[in-house]
C-alpha cells in the first residue's frame, strides 16, 4: 500500500495520498491546499483517485478541496454530521483563514461502520466525534488516519463550534485504543505514532 504524507495549506495540515500498488486506484484524505504537490504524488504513483475523504469539515483541512475535485473528478465524502459545516464558510471557518473560502455540497456522506472497497483494500469509517460532531477516523489495514482527533502525545482542540471534550475523550478511549499496539496512526497535524506508543505516553488516554 502506498501512503504519502503532504503537509500543506495555510496551517500545514497533513494531507494523505493512499493507493494500491496493484490496481493503481487511490484516495486523498484532507486536501488542505497545495494541490500541485498532491497531484505530483498522484502522478508519480500513476494513481486514479476514487474518493476524496474528509476527516472533518474545518477550513484548514479543505483549502485545496475545490481544485482537487476539479482535477480528479473524484467524489467528496464526509460524515453526515459535518455536511452542513462543509457547505457553510462561516461554520467551517474558511472565511476567517488566509485562503479562498470553501463552500461545497459533498457527493456522499458516510456513517460509522461503513466500509468502502478499493480493490485490494478496505476503507473502514470510524465515527470519532469531539473535535467536530462528524469527525471520523479512517482505518485501512494496520493504519488509522485520525484527523484532528488523536495526535502524537495529544488530542484535537474542542473549543470550536460543535466541539466536545467529553466526546473526543470517549472517541479515543472507546473507539481507537482498542486496536492492536502495532497499528500506525497518521494524524491531521504532526508526526505519526502507534496505538501502543499512545497508550503508554499520551496523557489523555486512560490507563487500563
Amino acid at each position: 500500500m502506498i501512503i504519502e504524507r503532504i503537509p500543506c495549506g495555510v496551517f500545514q495540515a497533513n494531507c494523505y495520498v493512499v493507493g494500491s500498488e496493484n490496481s493503481g486506484k487511490g484516495i486523498v484524505i484532507d486536501p488542505a491546499g497545495d494541490v500541485d504537490k498532491i497531484m505530483k504524488i498522484v502522478y508519480e504513483h500513476e494513481l486514479t483517485i476514487e474518493y476524496i475523504i474528509l476527516t472533518h469539515g474545518h477550513g484548514d483541512h479543505i483549502g485545496g478541496l475545490l481544485e482537487l475535485k476539479d482535477k480528479t473528478k473524484a467524489p467528496i465524502l464526509i460524515h453526515s454530521l459535518d455536511k452542513d459545516m462543509l457547505m457553510n464558510k462561516e461554520i467551517n471557518l474558511s472565511n476567517q483563514m488566509p485562503m479562498e473560502p470553501v463552500e461545497i455540497n459533498p457527493d456522499k456522506t458516510v456513517e460509522d461502520g461503513e466500509t468502502l472497497a478499493l480493490d485490494d483494500f478496505e476503507i473502514n469509517i470510524i465515527h470519532t466525534p469531539g473535535h467536530t460532531p462528524g469527525s471520523i477516523s479512517i482505518k485501512i489495514d494496520k493504519t488509522i488516519f485520525t484527523g484532528d482527533t488523536l495526535f502524537k502525545g495529544s488530542i484535537g482542540r474542542t473549543d470550536l463550534i460543535g466541539g466536545s471534550y467529553d466526546d473526543i475523550i470517549d472517541s479515543i478511549n472507546k473507539k481507537l485504543v482498542k486496536y492492536d499496539n502495532d497499528v500506525t496512526i497518521f494524524s491531521g497535524h504532526g508526526p505519526s505514532s502507534t496505538i501502543g506508543i499512545e497508550k503508554s505516553t499520551n496523557p489523555f488516554i486512560k490507563k487500563s
